[in-house]
């Protein structure tokens, strides 16, 4: 779909009618192809032929580029000639038979697939193709569409949603020859009572879009699943729709809870990092970690910095914390280019997730900077598998080197902080172009530049970014400044100047935007790198001493409520997750780490008079102490269950602890059971 607008005003300036041609028998229909050429015009070659057909039986017609021709798919030859780059080239037209089906058979030189192909019947639009891969054999019929056929093909209801009213907005598309001046658009809950909203004064010529919000939002106060169908109807004042197959969109969706706000409950309380992940799950360099958006899955997906070289990997573990955790860690082919030294990694609400490469430029040629985030689909049967071309990426945009963390807004729109340019940028990919291809045309690209952040100058800790509930505030790490700001994003505008960094690839929208609301959040942090917001309460790491800081941002700028140690030396990213623990990463001990609530039965004396190391410890460890020769030492988990115990003799005990990766405690006793103190211990093997 993400062509439709365009093709419109193609037809339109190409002055295609909307009759049967008089060149053509009344028998036949008048085909015009227009063909959308990505980046590299170059690598592709088409023809139309009748349906079934081999490539080079019957060929109606053939689109360059030769040398590549039927057999060319995926030899990467980089052939000369073809289409131009970035093109719209309009095909035809040939009178063909009306009722018969006839291919477009496609191939790709480098297999990445970009091209797409528009099909017009006596100047109406019938299909879109989308060349992925290698390319593929598109089929269409001869036929004018039918007067009226409107039909809703995508929502704001996604797999998981939470409890309360929920506005529905719906996409309705029209596939007839009439444009559509008025509709209702409907919906039911599980087969209930019908909910009609009247859509009047807008104009949906044929093959177009618009989005709709529905009046009467959707109320799901209780926990479940539920089928939703929306549909659209009465066209026109009266009229129905001629081509009913198309017509409703059903959407099964489950109904949970939101992310609980937990942080009181941490506020001057002990609380202790409990290691969730580590090495053994493949836990390496750590940057950034966010939750999959169907909370109850407790699905954490974490970034791995990796080099850049051979680029970033994730592990994603399910059932996070819960008991059944497993984990998988997976690497894209490509990600040397599409996921280099990733600083950060954000969920939007429809299952896709962006990243945030850190790197000067993804091709590490030596050349000019081309580099943005990145759009992954977090289907395990696409992401990091193989799509026949450029990875499994959905879509990546190159305005941003140095990419600091990455927020969702909604959809497949993101923030990042350009760590280059000392800008916020605002992404929003549009439609994807599917696994591998690398169509950007539909983006649009919005730079903030009125007031400078800075990076860390050694491009180690990661200014991260998040937006609040409510879809207002981006709370933005400013680690270079030791502060952290925030922009209201409903406010600003384009100042009609060129942006401050060259734009490296046609996309619908590149502009500056100024004159949007900023205020200072909180300064004077030392080495500040992981944010979030929940509420009225915001946390924010500090790497270097490790500590979580919980703030009041009812009123700015931010209060500070309480500190947290976590006694670990490089935390990144944190995040509160679905049940208000907070979960965060720290680099140096290669550790995934959820914030617990101390157990009472053990006493946390700062004065013990021993010490145990290593730490973060392989299940060796050490207790050395010269206040006691003779007594008892005992090790518990973070809910207080003995995993070990034993008697101690001398100033020095080693023990192997067989136990799974995780805080524990060590606690040592004199002969007569008192307590002498007790430490802490990681154990991550």
């Amino acid at each position: 779909m993400k062509k439709l607008i365009r093709l419109f005003t193609i037809v339109s300036v190409f002055s295609f009618g909307h009759q049967t041609f008089a060149q053509c028998d009344i028998s036949e229909g008048e085909v015009t192809i227009v063909v959308h050429t990505d980046a590299f015009g170059n690598e592709g070659y088409w023809q139309l032929l009748p349906s079934g057909n081999d490539c080079g039986d019957g060929t109606i017609f053939e689109g360059e580029n030769e040398l590549v021709g039927c057999d060319g798919a995926g030899n990467r030859d980089n052939p000369p000639g073809g289409y131009p780059n970035n093109a719209d080239i309009i095909e035809g037209p040939w009178c063909l038979p009306l009722g018969n089906s006839y291919d477009i058979i496609y191939t790709d030189d480098w297999g990445d697939g970009g091209f797409s192909f528009d099909v017009l019947v006596n100047g109406y639009q019938i299909a879109t193709f989308e060349g992925l891969g290698l390319g593929g054999t598109y089929t269409f019929v001869v036929e004018e569409p039918p007067l009226y056929d409107l039909s809703v093909y995508e929502s704001n209801l996604f797999e998981y949603i939470e409890t309360g009213d929920y506005d529905l907005e719906a996409k309705v598309f029209n596939r007839g020859t009439e444009t559509i001046t008025s509709f209702d658009l409907n919906y039911s809950v599980d087969g209930g009572a019908t909910e009609t909203h009247n859509v009047a004064s807008v104009s949906i010529p044929n093959y177009s879009s618009i989005t709709v919000e529905h009046s009467i939002a959707i109320d799901l106060p209780i926990e479940g699943m539920y089928n939703i169908k929306v549909w659209a109807d009465n066209i026109n004042i009266g009229n129905e729709d001629l081509y009913n197959v198309n017509d409703t969109l059903n959407k099964e969706i489950q109904v949970g809870p939101g992310t609980v706000n937990d942080i009181e409950s941490y506020i001057d309380s002990p609380v202790l990092p409990t290691l969730i992940a580590g090495t053994g799950e493949s836990i390496d360099d750590p940057t950034d970690l966010d939750f999959h958006p169907t909370l109850t899955n407790m699905e954490l997906w974490v970034v791995n910095r990796g080099t850049e070289g051979t680029g970033s990997n994730t592990t994603t573990i399910f059932n996070a914390g819960e008991e059944g955790q497993t984990s998988i860690n997976k690497e894209d082919g490509n990600a040397w280019h599409f996921m280099s030294l990733t600083t950060g990694i954000a969920f939007s609400q429809n299952g896709n997730f962006g990243t945030s490469p850190g790197v000067y430029d993804a091709n590490h040629d030596g050349g000019s900077a081309f580099t943005g985030p990145s759009l992954w689909s977090s289907d395990m049967a696409i992401y990091a598998e193989p799509s026949g071309g450029n990875g499994s990426h959905l879509d990546m945009l190159h305005a941003s080197p140095y990419c600091q963390g990455i927020a969702a807004e909604k959809d497949n729109v993101f923030w990042i902080f350009d760590g280059y340019t000392n800008d916020i940028v605002r992404y929003d990919f549009a439609e994807d172009h599917g696994p591998g291809n690398d169509y950007h045309g539909d983006a649009i690209i919005r730079r903030y530049s009125d007031d400078e952040v800075q990076k860390d100058p050694a491009s180690q800790i990661v200014s991260h970014l998040i937006l609040d509930d409510e879809k207002k505030w981006l709370y933005v790490v400013d680690h270079g400044n030791q502060r952290v700001i925030r922009i209201d994003i409903t406010t600003g505008s384009d100042i009609g100047g060129t942006p401050n960094y060259p734009n490296p690839e046609p996309v619908i929208e590149y502009t500056e935007y100024t004159g949007y609301t900023q205020e200072l959040v909180v300064s004077g942090l030392i080495k500040p790198s992981g944010i979030d917001v929940i509420d009225d309460r915001m946390i924010v790491s500090e790497y270097e001493t490790g500590e979580i800081i919980i703030y009041d941002i009812s009123s700015m700028p931010a209060t500070e409520l309480s500190r947290i140690s976590t006694d670990l030396n490089s935390v990144q990213g944190v995040k509160i997750g679905p049940k208000g623990k907070i979960w965060f990463v720290d680099q140096n001990s290669d550790g995934v780490y959820r914030l617990d609530h101390q157990f009472a039965s053990v006493d946390n004396n700062e004065q013990s008079s021993f010490a145990v190391y290593p730490n973060p410890s392989n299940g060796l460890i050490n207790i050395a102490s010269n206040a006691l020769t003779n007594g008892k030492v005992e090790i518990r988990n973070v809910i207080g269950e003995l995993v070990y115990s034993s008697s101690y003799s001398g100033s020095n005990e080693m023990i192997e602890l067989e136990t799974a990766n995780g805080l524990y405690f060590v606690s040592i006793y004199d002969n007569n059971s008192n307590i002498i103190g007790t430490e802490k211990v990681i154990i991550n093997k």
